[in-house]
């Protein structure tokens, strides 16, 4: 049994307080995520701050951006009449993911913060240096069906399991970070970090740092989008690849492409390989076809894994054609 203590801050500062006082606390939000942790003996937390007085509000502001409070449930989000007007990949993507029971506790900022769900990393009879540095990878050599052909390292190959952060990916989305320290904010394409040689340090934040919301850019006019996810069963299954896809056509050239892939690496992956070479081109399939292999050249297979990277190709060229008919 681990002993904990419990606090429950009202407000962003309260949490701030809380957190200087105890280094080692750990941020509480639904506990979707935390909870099971802890019940495994991966996460050891001396103390909780209970952040469900941070804000949950969705608003859309004057120039065209959205504030998402980072104590928004993923359910309010999905809902969010703002959101699935302009933002639809971001819906799609949260209703593909987890069940409605989950997804009604789950908050943004602990969605955006989950580990992963390596069952390498759940099992503390199995070596993990993402949970014990140093002491190896069994995933390398067990069952690495599900994991990363894109990013991984020699120390770890795990993916994120989040659906969310794949459509906030690809909306070049930014979190608002508060500590201490001050306030700063950055795109949460830098939040998460490849594993390199310490997988066990996974984002960029710095210590006792909250995320307080999550802005959204000002919605791309005249652009389509759509989030797939391939999986095992049609629910409640985390990715074995999954697309975040958006793209303005005009008289047959394509304007603006922005692409994520989720379930293949550490982190939500941009495909800036992709992007590029399919910016100002004409919507195709020979041209999709294309920016898919340029994109996944650089994939590596694990010793069951192989079959996500044509996967990947596949799903990536099948969405941009979707959403291509879409745009225009």
């Amino acid at each position: 049994m681990i002993d904990f203590s419990y606090t429950r801050a009202t407000s962003v500062a309260d949490a701030l307080r809380a957190q200087a006082a105890t280094p080692a606390a750990k941020y509480l939000g639904g506990g979707t995520n935390l909870v099971d942790l802890m019940r495994e003996n991966v996460e050891r937390a001396p103390a909780l701050i209970d952040v469900r007085a941070l804000p949950d509000s969705i608003d859309a502001r004057e120039d065209g951006t959205v504030l998402i409070g980072a104590g928004a449930s993923n359910t309010t989000v999905a809902g969010s009449a703002v959101i699935r007007q302009h933002y639809p990949v971001l819906a799609q993507a949260i209703l593909s993911g987890a069940s409605a029971q989950i997804r009604n506790m789950a908050t943004v900022g602990g969605n955006i913060l989950q580990r992963t769900r390596c069952a390498y990393f759940y099992d503390s009879s199995r070596r993990c240096n993402k949970r014990t540095p140093d002491s190896g990878c069994d995933a390398i050599e067990g069952l690495n069906r599900a994991h990363a052909i894109l990013g991984a390292s020699s120390s770890c190959i795990a993916t994120h399991p989040s659906d969310m952060c794949v459509a906030l990916a690809a909306l070049d989305a930014r979190v608002h970070l508060r500590s201490v320290a001050g306030s700063r904010v950055i795109g949460l394409r830098d939040l998460h970090r490849l594993p390199g040689a310490t997988p066990d340090v996974e984002t960029n934040l710095r210590p006792g740092e909250l995320i307080e919301a999550v802005e959204l850019p000002a919605a791309p006019a005249g652009s389509a989008s759509l989030y797939r996810k391939v999986r095992d069963r049609a629910s409640y299954a985390f990715a074995l690849v999954s697309v975040a896809a958006i793209m303005r056509v005009e008289r047959g050239t394509i304007l603006e492409v922005r692409l994520a892939l989720g379930g293949v690496a550490h982190r939500p992956w941009r495909c800036e390989a992709a992007e590029a070479a399919l910016s100002g081109r004409a919507p195709t399939r020979e041209a999709f076809e294309a920016a898919a292999a340029a994109e996944l050249e650089q994939a590596q297979a694990q010793t069951q894994n192989g079959f996500k990277i044509e996967l990947a190709k596949r799903t990536l060229v099948a969405t941009l054609e979707d959403v291509a008919g879409r745009s225009a």
